[in-house]
Order: C-alpha cells, then structure tokens, then sequence
C-alpha cells in the first residue's frame, strides 16, 4: 500500500518530457541546426514527412506561419480579408492576426499570394515589424536585424535583399529574433528592469509553455529586460546565473536610462519619425476627372500632390503617394496600397466640378457609426478640419465646409483619412487659382499645414517644422 502511495506520489508530480524533434535533412552538425531544432522544440517550425527541407524557398503563408507562432498570435483557422487566403487554409487565422497587428499587409485588388515565395528583404520586414523594432522601410529593416546581429548578411557582404530565401535561413533570422543567446557576437542591452510579482516564476527555454522549464524566480527578484517577444520577455537575474523567458503578466517593468556621451552632438529626431503621410492625388490616365476651363482635374490634383511629396521630402516626413505619374489607379487598390506601404495617415485631393456658379473649398471624411469600415473617424474628422482651415487660409476661397460622405478612399481605409476638393474646376474665379501653379503650391503649403496641425492636436511636439514648410 506504501509503496502504491508512493508511486502515485512521483508520477503526480513528474513534468512529462516532449520527445525530441528530428528531421532527417537536418544533421547535428548542419550549419542551422542549432537554430532549426530550437525553434522546433517550441512547435513554432515544423517539417514534412520527418524532413525540414532547409534549401527549399520559404511561401509567405509559411514565413507569417511561422512568425505567427514565434510571436503568439492567434493562429484558429477563419475568414480572411484577402481573396486568396480562404478559411480553410492552414495559415489563414495567422494571416488575418499577423494583418490586423500590422506587420503582414497584402497586394492591390484584395490579394495576400499566399504562395508567393519571399525575399531576405521581405523577411527584414516582417521580422522588424512582428518584434517591435519599427522599421517602416526595407532598408531601415535591414539595418535593424544587423545591428542587433541577428543577420550578418552574406558571405559577400551584401545582405542580399532581393534574392529568395530559404527555409533555413528563415528558421536562423527568427531563432536570433526571439533568443539573443542564439545572436553570434551580441551583448545584450538591457532597456528594462523586471520585479516579480508572482510567489514563484518559471523560466522557460522559450517564449511559450511548450518550451521546457529551466528554473524558477522568487517573488521580488529583480530582473534585467532584454525584449519582448508576444506576452514574453527574455530577461536574466542580477546575479546573471540564470537567462530565459517568462511570461510578463507576472512582472513588473520600469525603463532604464541608459546614459550616452556622444562626441559629436546628436541629430535632432524628427517628431513624425516612424509615421508615413499618403498622398492620393486622384483620377488619373484614362480617367481624368472633371473637366473645365481648359484644366483637367487629375493635371490639376497630381501636380498639388507632387508638391505635397516635396514639401514633406525636404522636411525629413516620411510619404508615400498612390500615383506620381499620370496613371490609372482604380479606387479598390488605393487603401490597400496606403496599408502596404506602412501608411499612418491618409489625404486624397480632388477637384469639384457642378455648374460654372458652385465655387470654394470643401474637406470630407467617412462619418459612418465607429463599428464601420473605417473606424477613426474622429481623427479623420480631425484631419479633414485642420487641412480645411489652412486650405481657406492660403486658398482664400469660398468655405464650403468639413462633410462626412462615404467615398471608397475614405470608407474603406484603415487609418485616418479625408479627401480636400481644393475648388470648383468649372468655376472661373477657382479655376484661375486651380490653373496656376503658384496657387497650387500654397494649396500644397496648406495640406502639409493642415497635417502638422492635426497631428499637434493629437498629442505630437511638431512646433520645430512649422517653419520648414516654406523653404
């Protein structure tokens, strides 16, 4: 009976061990083993028929898979906004996670392509989005992964961002992304420090439950922070015996300041760093808008946004524009191409046209309830009053007001948004400002003035770029 007790005692309180996963392809002394094993004992890569198939391309569907599971994100099979990527497919619930945080967007026309294979660059991205670092571009991605010697590019020293990549090297970049230990050559910094909250907490190998435990910390130990990865954060004690993960609802974190002394003084940082203004002159190839006074809109509305682009390209803002040359884009494609260029705010500009007598400036935004398409509408409202004031400003014509309407760019969009008809084509007072290109620079000047505004009344310190409007 003792000995019965006893059995049951042990087996009650023994931790089951995941038996280890192999891929046939994938020796030990391959030179991504290390890194393809790690992240296969935290289910976050998988294989096929017990082989890995390290030298084959990796498929987007695959790469946001992946990331998804590195990262936590709710991978349950369901409906997607793209037209490719059905519910049933295996990657769809991380797709549509991996697009609503931001960090996986998809092609014009409502497309993901799924089985599009994908290069370093791309990689650079998603990665530098999914962990945090911000980068909005592939360059600056790129930089991002070599300075926190997660890649250290190719053995000709170029990164090699346009070639594809392969699952093995995939499996390295995420591996290093979620554990610095893996990172060759790296000294961890450490932004935050860590107090345990919970009477015991354990760390583990990796950033979920599925990785194995490799000890504890008492309430109140002090920790040092070096990321975060999902609901993780890899950290280390004070005493430096102990480096692992533990889930950060049971900490609590405070910043560290790290002192520099720089030699030479620091460049100011830019207050609309990490925000991407998109300029969508409207019409344009063969649609070219209202006609009237010898001008045809999409002349008129791509020469205003040139202008803009300018402005905002001398003053260090980071832009994206729909269309820069006379092009036909269609109405679907311009919030997607707005969303997969990183865009945070979003302005359209027009020209009205009605009966030769209808004249001045009007500014919309979709005013539809808060659980509609687009749900910012009071920032967009925002948006379009700040440019509105300035357009009547430097305009100087009739005010026609700030409108709700519910035009495709506007409803359909996923950031603050709002649409400026500088003025009536048909119109021969507007018309003699909307054809000259003096007026269609102050038109300019007013739109970035409207945009430094609301983004002053949302809580950003751009005092220091009123002046760089006018050069």
């Amino acid at each position: 009976m003792v000995l019965a007790i006893l059995v049951l005692l042990i087996s009650a309180f023994t931790i089951p061990v995941k038996a280890a996963t192999t891929f046939s392809d994938v020796s030990s002394s391959y030179r991504a083993a290390k890194e393809i094993y790690y992240l296969a004992e935290g289910n976050i890569i998988t294989g096929s028929n017990g082989s890995f198939h390290p030298n084959s391309d990796i498929t987007r569907a695959e790469a946001v898979s992946i990331i998804g599971r590195a990262v936590g994100l709710n991978g349950t099979q369901r409906e997607t906004r793209f037209v490719d990527v059905p519910s049933t497919s295996f990657a769809s619930g991380y797709i549509q996670s991996a697009f609503e945080k931001g960090f996986a967007n998809g092609y014009s026309g409502g497309y993901f392509k799924p089985g599009q294979h994908v290069t370093r660059g791309e990689m650079a991205l998603f990665i530098s989005k999914a962990f945090g670092y911000h980068a909005t571009t592939t360059d600056a991605a790129i930089n991002e992964l070599l300075s926190r010697h997660i890649s250290e590019g190719m053995a000709n020293g170029d990164f090699g961002g346009k070639e594809l990549i392969k699952r093995a090297d995939f499996a390295v970049f995420v591996a290093r992304a979620i554990n610095d230990e893996l990172r060759p050559n790296y000294k961890p910094v450490y932004l935050q420090e860590g107090t345990v909250t919970a009477s015991s907490l354990l760390v583990r190998k990796g950033p979920s439950t599925i990785y194995g435990s490799i000890g504890s910390f008492t309430q109140n130990t002090k920790l040092n922070v070096s990321h975060t990865v999902g609901n993780w954060i890899q950290v280390t004690n004070t005493a430096k015996t102990v480096t692992g993960f533990v889930s950060k609802q049971y900490v609590t974190l405070t910043d560290v300041d790290v002192p520099e002394v720089p030699t030479t003084p620091p460049p100011t940082k830019n207050p609309l760093a990490g925000q991407t203004i998109v300029i969508d002159p409207g019409h344009g190839g063969t649609d070219p808008g209202a006609l009237g006074s010898g001008l045809r809109e999409k002349d008129v509305v791509l020469d205003t946004g040139l202008k803009v682009r300018n402005i905002l390209k001398r003053m260090g803002i980071s832009y994206y524009m729909t269309r820069e040359t006379d092009v036909f884009i269609v109405l679907q494609d311009r919030p997607v191409l707005a969303q997969s260029h990183g865009g945070d705010t979003f302005v359209s500009i027009h020209a009205n046209k009605f009966n030769g007598a209808a004249n001045g400036t009007e500014t919309y935004y979709y005013g539809a309830a808060a659980t509609a398409t687009n749900p910012y509408i009071t920032k967009s409202k925002l948006l379009a009053q700040s440019i509105q004031k300035r357009l009547l400003t430097e305009w100087q014509l009739n005010d026609r007001k700030v409108k709700t309407a519910n035009y495709y760019v506007l409803k359909y969009n996923s950031m603050p948004s709002s649409l400026a008809e500088l003025g009536f084509i048909d119109n021969p007072t507007d018309a003699k400002k909307l054809g000259s290109s003096v007026w269609r620079e102050r038109a300019a000047e007013a739109i970035v003035l409207g945009i430094l505004d609301y983004y002053k009344a949302s809580g950003y310190n751009v005092s220091s770029l009123y002046d760089k409007v006018r050069p």
